[in-house]
C-alpha cells in the first residue's frame, strides 16, 4: 500500500495549489480527482466565463469603433468561434497544469476517492495511506426546492457556458455575481435579459452604492432588473431560457463515515483549516467561507505550508481578499464596505473619485463609475474599497496590498502613479475634498 505525507481529494484551485506547494516543500503528495483537473474555475467557471466576456467586449468595442475614428462596417458575432476560442484557452491552461504536476513528489490519480479511516483512502479499486488528508471537493450550482435544473430550459452556470446559439431571451434568477456577469455578457450579445432578485438590490454582498450604480447602468443597457421579486411570481414560459444562479453549495460526497463535523452542508474547520479530526483538513468552496478561486488557492497553499512547518503554523487571514465581478463596467471590492465599516463602530472617512474626471477613462470611452475608499478617521488606515468602472478588477490589487500592509491614506497619497493611467485614480480619490 502506497504511503503519502498528504493525500488531496479534489484538483481544483485549492487542491492543485496545495499539491504544488506541498511538493515544493518536500512532501510526498497524492492528488486525486474524479472529474477534470482544474475543477470548476478552469472548466466551468472563472476561465471559460471570462473568455466569453472578453469576446463580448471586443464586439462592443467594434460596434463603437467610429468614436475612435475607425470605421468597422457591421461587426457580426460568430458564436461558434467564440466558444471554440474559449475551449482553446481552457485546453491550453489544462495542459499547463498537467505539465506542472510532472513532479517527483506528486502522484496524480484520476479516480474517485473515499476516506475510509483517519489515514486510509480508497482510490478506485486500490487503497492508499496518508499521514494527512486535505478535502478540497469544491462546490456546485445550487437549486431551489421548487425549481430544479433540467439542462434544457432551466440551466445552471455549467450549461450556459456550452450553449450552441445565443438565446433571444434569457431570464436570470439571482442577481448576485454569477447572474450579473451572465446578464452583462448576453445583453452585449443581443439577448433580451431579465434579472429577478429576491433581495432589495443586485449584488447583495457588495457596497450598496456600487450595486445601485450597476443596476442603473444595466437599465440603460435595456437589462430588465426586478428586485424584491420572488421567482415564483414569474412565468418561465415567457423566456427562451432560464438561468438559475442563486449561488453555489459545497460538494461533500463521502467523508461522512469517520465523523467529520458538518454544519449547514459545509465542512467545519478551525483557523488552521483543520477539521475536528486533527490530521484531516479542508479548503476551498467545501468550507463555504469565501467562495473564490484565489481564496481557495491561498487556503490550499496555507495547509501545505503548515504541514511542512508544524512549529510555525499560520492562521487563515481573510481581511484582504479581493472580490472581482466581470460585468461591463467591472466591479471590485476588498476589505469593509461602507455598511460593514459603519457596523464595526469605527469613525470612518469616505473618499470618492468619479471616472468622469479620469483622462484615461475618457480616452478609453469608459468613464461611468467611481472609486470609493473607506478609512479610519483616527488611525488614517485603509479599511476597505469598492470600485465600479474600467479595469476595476485590476485596480483593486493596489488597494488589496494597501489593506494587507495596513497602509495609511497619507502613505498612498504620497505615492506617485503614472499619468495618464487608470491607476492614478487611486491617489486622485484620496486627494479629493469630497470626503464624508
Amino acid at each position: 500500500m502506497d504511503f503519502y505525507d498528504l493525500a488531496i481529494i479534489g484538483a481544483g484551485w485549492a487542491g492543485f495549489n496545495a499539491a504544488l506547494k506541498a511538493a515544493q516543500l518536500g512532501l510526498k503528495v497524492a492528488l486525486i480527482e474524479k472529474d477534470k483537473l482544474g475543477g470548476t474555475c478552469l472548466n466551468r467557471g472563472c476561465i471559460p466565463t471570462k473568455a466569453l466576456i472578453q469576446s463580448a467586449k471586443i464586439y462592443s468595442l467594434a460596434k463603437k469603433s467610429s468614436k475612435f475614428g475607425i470605421q468597422v462596417d457591421s461587426p457580426k458575432i460568430n458564436f461558434v468561434e467564440m466558444q471554440a476560442r474559449k475551449e482553446q484557452i481552457v485546453g491550453q491552461l489544462y495542459n499547463g497544469m498537467q505539465f506542472l504536476l510532472k513532479n517527483k513528489n506528486i502522484t496524480f490519480l484520476s479516480v474517485e476517492a473515499k476516506i475510509i479511516s483517519q489515514e486510509e483512502l480508497s482510490v478506485g479499486s486500490e487503497r492508499i495511506k496518508a499521514k494527512n488528508i486535505l478535502i478540497a471537493t469544491g462546490s456546485k450550482p445550487a437549486e431551489l426546492p421548487n425549481l430544479k435544473f433540467d439542462a434544457k430550459k432551466i440551466i445552471s452556470s455549467d450549461e450556459i457556458l456550452n450553449l450552441k446559439e445565443i438565446p433571444k431571451s434569457l431570464l436570470i434568477i439571482g442577481g448576485g455575481v454569477i447572474g450579473c456577469e451572465f446578464a452583462s455578457l448576453f445583453s452585449t450579445l443581443g439577448t433580451a435579459v431579465t434579472i429577478v432578485e429576491l433581495m432589495p438590490g443586485l449584488l447583495p454582498a457588495e457596497d450598496k452604492e456600487i450595486a445601485k450604480k450597476l443596476e442603473t447602468i444595466f437599465k440603460k443597457k435595456s437589462i430588465k432588473v426586478n428586485t424584491n421579486t420572488d421567482a415564483k411570481t414569474i412565468n418561465l414560459a415567457d423566456y427562451e431560457l432560464t438561468l438559475l444562479s442563486i449561488g453555489r453549495k459545497p460538494v461533500i460526497d463521502n467523508p461522512v463515515g469517520i465523523g467529520i463535523k458538518f454544519e449547514k452542508n459545509k465542512i467545519m474547520v478551525d483557523d488552521y483549516l483543520r477539521t475536528n479530526i486533527p490530521n484531516i483538513f479542508a479548503a476551498g468552496d467545501c468550507v463555504a467561507s469565501i467562495m473564490l478561486a484565489h481564496y481557495a488557492s491561498y487556503q490550499g497553499e496555507l495547509v501545505a505550508q503548515n504541514l511542512a512547518n508544524p512549529n510555525q503554523m499560520k492562521k487563515v487571514d481573510n481581511a484582504a481578499i479581493p472580490n472581482c465581478i466581470f460585468t461591463d463596467p467591472e466591479v471590485s471590492s476588498v476589505g469593509l464596505s461602507e455598511e460593514k465599516a459603519r457596523e464595526s463602530g469605527a469613525e470612518i472617512k469616505i473618499n470618492k473619485f468619479d471616472f468622469q474626471a479620469s483622462g484615461m477613462a475618457r480616452i478609453l470611452d469608459e468613464s461611468e463609475g467611481f472609486v470609493k475608499i473607506i478609512s479610519d478617521k483616527k488611525t488614517d488606515i485603509v479599511l476597505g474599497a469598492s470600485i465600479i468602472g474600467p479595469k476595476a478588477t485590476e485596480l483593486i490589487g493596489i488597494l488589496t496590498l494597501a489593506i494587507k500592509s495596513r497602509l495609511k491614506i497619507s502613505q498612498i497619497k504620497e505615492t506617485v502613479f503614472a499619468h495618464p493611467t487608470l491607476s492614478e485614480s487611486i491617489t486622485e480619490t484620496l486627494k479629493t475634498n469630497h470626503a464624508v
